[in-house]
């Protein structure tokens, strides 16, 4: 996906619906009015949709994440929604998924992301069955990076997964996904703020997560990074998530 140099900006308030368009004689639709016009869906979820978009300011492909407000639990709508908003906006890394922008209605929620056109990590392990050592260690350190600096600016993602890796147009690394992500969670006066929202994949989460005790979620996003280079390496995942119970076991091993 092309990046633009452009600075991201916010705009996170409600906004018509539709507004005229004397050339066509058709109402626009609030994405065009912002210069966007929607393309084919890339992802799909229970109350989200994903679709491509070409973006008149950027000259470029972009993502665009649709929440629908009638579907999407109200904790994700006030609590989570509106923190990850909060979060990518003040982040920027050449191994994270730049923000864009974001844009409320009545019925809808739209985040513009930038556009990785070459798809996922994990598309990448089905189609080569596993990583050789030489791009596991380059994509490997993209993302040891990429977290280090979510760390470094008090920020934990919590929902580290193959699946939510992407690939650029260079096949650079783009960490994606801040659904479930927090900030400002540097130590305050030497004390560690510890997590009791317990997200994420099981296959992913640390035995802390699993066993439902308060954690500190920069050793969990740590403990992600472990399986997914495992997940590289051998074409796998380390740990079965179809058995919790014995999930739960070998992982506390």
């Amino acid at each position: 996906m092309a990046s633009s140099s452009t600075s991201p900006t916010t705009s996170f308030k409600t906004a018509p619906s539709e507004k005229h368009d004397d050339q066509t004689d058709r109402k626009k639709t609030v994405l065009e009015t912002h210069g966007y016009s929607l393309g084919k869906i890339i992802g799909n979820g229970s109350y989200a949709t994903v679709k491509i978009a070409k973006s008149e300011r950027h000259d470029s492909q972009v993502a665009v994440k649709i929440v629908s407000k009638f579907h999407a639990p109200s904790d994700y709508l006030m609590k989570f929604l509106p923190r990850e908003i909060e979060v990518v906006k003040g982040l920027r890394h050449p191994n994270l998924i730049r923000f864009i922008q974001a844009i409320e209605t009545t019925h809808r929620v739209y985040i513009i992301m930038e556009y990785a056109q070459n798809g996922s990590l994990l598309d990448i392990i089905r189609r080569d069955m596993y990583i050789d050592e030489i791009r596991s260690r380059h994509w490997f350190k993209q993302l040891l990076d990429a977290i280090a600096y979510c760390h470094s600016c008090g920020v934990v993602h919590r929902d580290i997964k193959c699946e939510n890796l992407l690939m650029d147009q260079h096949l650079n690394i783009k960490l994606s996904d801040f659904g479930f992500a927090r900030g400002q969670m540097n130590p305050q006066d030497g004390s560690i703020i510890l997590s009791e929202t317990f997200c994420g994949s099981f296959a992913y989460a640390s035995p802390e997560i699993l066993r439902g005790i308060p954690y500190q979620p920069q050793l969990s996003d740590v403990w992600s990074l472990g399986v997914v280079l495992y997940a590289m390496v051998y074409g796998r995942l380390p740990f079965d998530d179809k058995n919790y119970a014995q999930l739960l076991k070998v992982s506390s091993k």
